[in-house]
Formats: C-alpha cells, structure tokens, sequence
C-alpha cells in the first residue's frame, strides 16, 4: 500500500516541477519582448474588455506604443504581436507556422473544418482541391456572369438617385452574394432564394459579432462555459439561417448535375473547365463521387467563401461613349483602377488581424518566442504604419506603381495574406471589384456624405460601426467631365468591407 503512494506522490510532484519550469521559462521568455503591464494569472485580459471599436483602436495601438514585436498574455495563451514585414516575411511563408488555433476556432460552429480553419492534413488537401476552381482559366468564364450581375446591381442604385443619402454597402453586399453564387457555385439566385439569402447575410453579421463576443470575455473562450450564454443561443439561430442557404444551394447544384448528366472532369486528362462554367461547387461535388470529401466537407468549403476623375478619363479612354459591358481584356486594362482598388485595400484591409499558432519555441529577429504562442500580425496597423506608407492616412494610389511598389517589401502590403494560405480567390476578387467599380463610375456621379475621418471599426472581420453613405447619385452621361478623386472613396470604402468575403477565404 505505501509503496503505490510514493509512486503516485513522486508523479504529481515531477509533473508540477515540470509545469513549473515550462510556464516559468515561458515567462522568461516572455518577459523580454515589450508590452503592456499583465497581472498574475489574468495577465492582459482586462486589456480586452472593451466595447469593439475600442477594441480595434487598442489592437492598432500597440505595435506603435511597444514596436515590431509585443507581447500579451491572457488565461487561455500568450500572444505576440509581430508588426515588421521582414519577421512576418518569415512567419506566412514557413510551413511551421500554418496553424490557427485563436480566434479561428471560434468559428468552427459554422466553418468546421472548412479551409479557412482547417490545420494540417486536412487543409493541405482541401487547399489542393480547391486551387483548380480559382484557375485564371477558370475565371474567365466568369466576366459575362460579372458584368451581368453588376447590371442588376446598377439598377438598384438608379432607384436611389436624388435621395439625399444612400448606404450603399447593403446594395454591394448582396451583389457580391449573387456573383458568388452563379459563379463559384454555378447556381442561380431565384426571387424566392432572397429571403433566405438576406437571413444569410444577416446570420455572418451575427457569426462576426459572436466572435468579438468571445474574444472579449475571457470566460467565454471555454465552450462548456458558452454553451450555457444568451449568444450562444443567437448564434445558434444564426448558424441555422445559414445552413439553411447553403444547403440548398448545394442541393440545387447535385441535382442540376445528376439530371443534365455533367461530369465535371475526365480523370485521365484532368480536363476540369472544359466542359462549360463549371465552378468551385461543381469540382466539390464531382470528388464527393471519388471519396475525396464527404457532404458535409463541401458544406464548410461553401460556407467559408462566401480618384474619379483619372479612373472616368481611364474609363472614357476605354470604353469611349459605349455603354457595352467590359470584357475581359477591358478589366486588365484599367491600370489605374487598380492602384485606386490596391490603395484602398491598403487603407481598409477586410481582414485587420490575422493569426498563426507556433507549437514549438523558436527565434524570431532577436526574441525567443515560448512554445503554444500564438502570433498576431496587424495588418491594418502594417498598412498605416508611416515609416513604410508616408502619409499613411491619405489616398494615394500611385503608391502602386511598379517602382514604388519594388521599394517596399514584398510583405508590406498584405490585402489577402502571403505565403503558403494566402487567399486562394484574390483573382477572382480583384476581376469581381474592376467589374463593379468600373461599371459604376460610368454610370453615376458620387457624392460622399461619410467622411474616412468619422469612420470607427468592429475587428473581425473590419467591419465599419457607422453607416458608410453617399449622397446623390446622379447619371452619369457618357462624356469625359472632370470629378475630383474623392467622390469615389467611399465606394471602395463599402467594397473594401462588405465586398470582402472572397477576400478572406484562407487567411
């Protein structure tokens, strides 16, 4: 009997001796990189209980008050904050560093195992699955269903001129939903499917605000403690609403398939595109039949994607007084456009923060970061940062010519990420932008009523906390008058945040 006691006694005391030493070598470590004062046990967590926007001033914050690199601990983890393109050149692009964990994990209700979470294996085989649907190849077909679709969306913004303001992000958002669905997913959005599509908007809105939510309230991070909390049970309605969306757009999709006997590819030749337009759902559903992923695999790859003046003489220059829709070879054309749509993403990354797990400790710059750290790369505060962008705040958009741009370092400038999980649809979001803002500079004349100075974020995703509103859009005659870059502003303002969703697939 006394003999199985010592050796229980001697095991927990071994194993506090190492807890000791491993939590105490980690503070160490941590305790040389800056950073704002933690208190025992809670360390920084009260640093996180604010409202959002003052969550996401405090974030942007710290790399200006503590440097490149900077530490935060709270209950559930260590964070370092790593602000300079040189160390994130080294984070994105080493496999080492491909995990997610905070705040990825929060979205697994919706996302699962969907690319955008996923680690390991799992995401290197759905990665490899997927690129073949964002081939540029592929993405040609797609410019009639834009440049349609971008019709339609004009039409709802010829109902709002002469109101005396407009929010237009609305409008962008559900344009950018029906041009995901009929292309992407091959499926197209009946009058009957809008109801539901608005509950889908709405559900991600709430999805987004649950995260925050949890972020916040260190309790929350813990799903046993959640499960029981007022926005679980919101989130749980908004995780139905979604579901509800895809799931019948994937039905539609199987069963236009089945019926018109479609087979996406030949295996022999791998000849995927050949056969028509034929999407990202139609590649999904064709390797659902080869056992490469099963129903509810392509259900969480479907959820997760989901200046005027010279930009209208470049425009006129193009297009002269035709009103036809732009081609292709139009959108490549419009350089100038996109220096506008390249400085705005500067400006208005969609995704400020993006976050990678090291498992292992390990040396970056001249910091041992403890192993089980997570490090935060802020992006927007990357984006602002005056020593790389001088004139941070001001919209510049030759600041992307090419000899500007070989003066910065390449990880400067991270709209969609870099590196091994990049984002998998940038083509296909800056084609979907050209398409939108081009088509719409023709048409109307644009008043900004909201001013970048008034406007305040939400984190994740960077969504505006205030209404972002134009006043007065008038026609737009086909002659080349002169309009002042900053009527436009707004508009790759709203792009920027409610027409992001490709742009954050897998960051």
């Amino acid at each position: 009997m006394f003999f199985p006691i010592v050796i229980v006694f001697l095991f927990v005391l071994l194993l506090t001796v190492f807890l000791y030493d491993h939590c105490n070598r980690s503070r160490r470590l941590a305790s040389k990189i800056p950073g704002p004062k933690a208190f025992p046990i809670i360390g920084n967590s009260f640093h996180f209980l604010r409202p959002p926007v003052e969550l996401f001033k405090f974030i942007q914050s710290l790399s200006i008050d503590y440097g490149v690199v900077f530490s935060l601990y709270a209950i559930n983890g260590r964070v370092i904050g790593v602000a300079a393109p040189e160390l994130i050149e080294t984070i994105l692009s080493s496999v080492q560093y491909n995990g997610k964990r905070l705040p990825y994990i929060f979205l697994k209700p919706w996302l699962s195992e969907g690319l955008l979470v996923s680690n390991g294996q799992k995401w290197q085989q759905r990665r490899k699955l997927l690129t073949q649907a964002f081939h540029f190849n592929i993405l040609k077909k797609y410019a009639r269903t834009f440049t349609e679709k971008t019709e339609e969306f004009l039409a709802l913004v010829q109902e709002k001129v002469g109101e005396a303001k407009t929010d237009v992000a609305p409008l962008v958002t559900f344009a950018t939903l029906h041009i995901m669905c009929e292309t992407a997913m091959g499926t197209t959005m009946q009058d009957d499917i809008d109801t539901i599509a608005n509950k889908y908007l709405k559900a991600i809105e709430i999805l987004g605000n649950s995260v925050v939510h949890r972020m916040v309230r260190i309790w929350l991070h813990f799903d046993s403690i959640f499960k029981w909390s007022t926005m679980a049970k919101v989130q749980k309605k908004a995780l139905e609403d979604l579901h509800v969306f895809t799931t019948r757009i994937i039905r539609e999709r199987r069963n236009f398939l089945k019926v018109n006997n479609i087979n996406v590819f030949n295996d022999a030749d791998d000849d995927y595109g050949k056969k028509g337009k034929l999407g990202m759902l139609d590649l999904l559903l064709e390797n659902e039949k080869l056992g490469k992923i099963d129903c509810e695999g392509i259900r969480e790859e479907v959820d997760t994607f989901m200046f005027e003046d010279k930009i209208y003489q470049e425009m006129h220059s193009i297009f002269g007084d035709s009103q036809r829709l732009p081609t292709l070879e139009d959108l490549s054309g419009m350089k100038y456009l996109e220096l506008c749509i390249k400085e705005s993403l500067r400006l208005y990354p969609s995704v400020p923060i993006i976050q990678r797990h090291v498992n292992e400790e390990t040396t970056l710059g001249n910091y041992t970061i403890p192993a089980d750290s997570d490090f935060c790369l802020p992006i927007y505060a990357l984006h602002h940062c005056e020593d790389i962008y001088p004139d941070a705040e001001q919209f510049i958009p030759e600041r992307f010519l090419p000899e500007n741009c070989e003066k910065r370092h390449a990880f400067a400038y991270l709209p969609f990420s870099a590196g091994p999980r990049n984002c998998i649809g940038q083509k296909f979001a800056m084609l979907e932008m050209k398409t939108v803002v081009s088509s719409l500079i023709r048409r109307f004349r644009l008043e900004p009523v909201t001013k970048p100075s008034d406007l305040t974020f939400k984190p994740i995703p960077a969504t505006a906390a205030n209404l972002i509103e134009i006043s007065q859009l008038r026609r737009r005659y086909y002659s080349a008058q002169v309009y002042a870059q900053t009527q436009v502003h707004s508009l790759f303002l709203s792009l920027s945040y409610s027409g992001g969703t490709t742009a954050r697939h897998d960051q």
